[in-house]
């Protein structure tokens, strides 16, 4: 690792912006020998209440986006005869927690995750998910704002008592890339 980063723009569930970004990625750095997948939104609350257009945006970002992405970088891997897909999931992909169209997406995801692991480990190509509970992001500000003790309510699910950290889930994803993983 260079210790070096590129910041870039793209909608990560339109297929041209996708390999735009890979794109510059490679041009800058070379070949794509880790993948991170961690873009989400979640903005459709109750089915019931919920149009198609919300439904289409949580799942396009939260597994289209997984999809584009993956496809793009992996014939480049496939070829290396090596690589790492990291997908970051949920605990809503596991049981149900609400949010139904964020769910639905996260399960997708997590399915998707070991398709790659089982059809592309042959190739050397390593596909994990992590699926985090609550992690304190600045996305959980505005609702912070709204009910200040949303986050004291949630750490009562969780066996540890508290909501999770970014660097909770960016340690795990640094373990998975690592060789040490393999």
């Amino acid at each position: 690792a260079s210790g070096k980063a590129l910041a870039t723009q793209a909608d990560v569930s339109v297929s041209a912006e996708v390999d735009a970004m890979v794109d510059a990625a490679e041009k800058a750095f070379g070949n794509v020998g880790i993948l991170v997948n961690n873009a989400a939104v979640c903005e459709a609350d109750n089915l019931a209440s919920m149009n198609e257009s919300l439904w289409d945006l949580d799942v396009a970002v939260n597994l289209k986006s997984v999809f584009l992405c993956s496809k793009r970088v992996l014939p480049g891997m496939m070829e290396r005869r090596r690589g790492v897909i990291i997908n970051i999931a949920s605990v809503n992909g596991l049981t149900y927690l609400g949010n139904e169209a964020y769910s639905a997406a996260k399960a997708g995801m997590i399915s998707l995750t070991k398709s790659l692991a089982v059809r592309y480990g042959s190739y050397g190509i390593r596909a994990n998910a992590i699926a985090p509970g609550t992690i304190r992001t600045p996305i959980w500000q505005e609702r912070i704002s709204r009910d200040p003790d949303v986050l004291d309510r949630l750490k009562k699910w969780y066996p540890l008592g508290r909501v999770g950290e970014p660097d909770d889930v960016a340690h795990a994803a640094l373990f998975l890339a690592s060789d040490e993983a393999s």
